[in-house]
């Protein structure tokens, strides 16, 4: 297979940040250049304005602030894509104006309410080059130090979702934290039998699950599905991608909120042929189900929805449409209530 990153590129151009392992996928961390444009007004002096936002999205619902924190956004390539030809999803992907080669972005989530600071997730950490670990540096923007997070949720054990699990010499980064995860994600990931079994291009995910996991091990609970694992927070098992991957729902009031993890890698493509599924799949056959299945559920439920890799700031809806779905994301407003 080609180095994820390699081939034609179409759109914006990009810079692309060093090479970095996935399993047994190599792909590019991607980072726009730098485009600012200039404005003037009589008697100011220039200023530069950016032309993209902070990464920092904030949603009020119920009792609880949930904030998506963009990690960043790596490259990948039409290869990552099981279940589809290339031009299918060449094709796909350019009808919704999408690059090519695709780009993947990477998000974590900030819930706070009256006496809880959670995040589900924790990005790529320094894992995936210095264009990727931008979930850290957020949080630190809104003054949410480490040791204020109570509760991590992890949706599963890659590398774009643990990696901010660990500092730099590979101690706990969230010294309070009770780490809460779907017990299937453990029982996968650190099984010395099922690892040592692996292809050797997958050793590099069990030791860098084992790596991140490890220093957690006394303040770890493990959960099944539906169960209530903090006030207004349930679990919702959603396997395939790996055999814990675990969506959590919010509920306040009347309001819900279900982020779901890797349903979703590129939302371009899977959510108008969601037998597209990933190459990291672990069981590709029974993600492509449980993307069907939590689509219908999100649509029949108009359930708002969340996810890791939808197009920041990831919230919005899923509808039928023929035989696929859609995406609508949330309409915007300018306060957080």
């Amino acid at each position: 297979m080609p180095l994820l990153g390699c081939g034609e590129r179409r759109g914006p151009p990009a810079q692309k940040i060093g090479i970095e392992s996935f399993g047994h996928l190599s792909m590019r961390s991607w980072q726009p250049e730098d485009r600012t444009l200039k404005f003037a007004t009589p008697g100011v002096k220039d200023k530069p304005m950016q032309l993209t936002n902070d990464g920092i999205h904030h949603f009020a619902l119920g009792e609880f602030t949930v904030t998506a924190l963009n990690d960043g956004m790596f490259e990948a390539s039409t290869g990552i894509v099981d279940g589809l030809p290339a031009d299918a999803v060449e094709a796909q992907l350019t009808a919704n104006f999408r690059p090519l080669p695709p780009r993947i972005t990477v998000s974590a989530f900030l819930l706070r309410s009256a006496d809880r600071t959670v995040l589900i997730d924790t990005g790529c950490g320094g894992n995936m080059g210095p264009a990727m670990g931008g979930v850290l540096r957020r949080l630190d923007r809104l003054g949410v130090a480490p040791e204020a997070v109570d509760t991590v949720l992890v949706t599963h054990a890659h590398i774009d979702h643990i990696s901010g699990l660990l500092t730099e010499t590979g101690a706990a980064r969230f010294a309070n934290a009770e780490l809460v995860l779907h017990e299937a994600e453990p029982a996968f990931w650190l099984n010395e039998t099922i690892a040592a079994a692996a292809p050797e291009a997958s050793q590099k995910s069990f030791a860098l699950a084992r790596s991140c996991l490890t220093p957690y091990a006394a303040r770890t609970r493990t959960v099944t599905d539906g169960a209530s694992v903090l006030p207004g927070i349930s679990a919702l098992h959603l396997p395939g991608h790996t055999p814990g991957h675990c969506g959590w729902v919010i509920a306040s009031g009347n309001e819900k909120l279900l982020v779901w993890g890797d349903v979703v890698h590129l939302p371009g493509l899977q959510f108008a042929q969601p037998a597209a599924g990933l190459v990291f799949d672990v069981d590709v056959e029974l993600a492509r189900k449980t993307r069907r299945r939590a689509f219908d559920m999100a649509a029949t439920d108009r359930l708002r929805v969340a996810g890791m890799h939808l197009d920041f700031p990831t919230f919005g809806h899923v509808i039928s449409a023929g035989d696929g779905f859609s995406f609508v994301p949330e309409v915007w407003t300018p306060t957080c209530g």
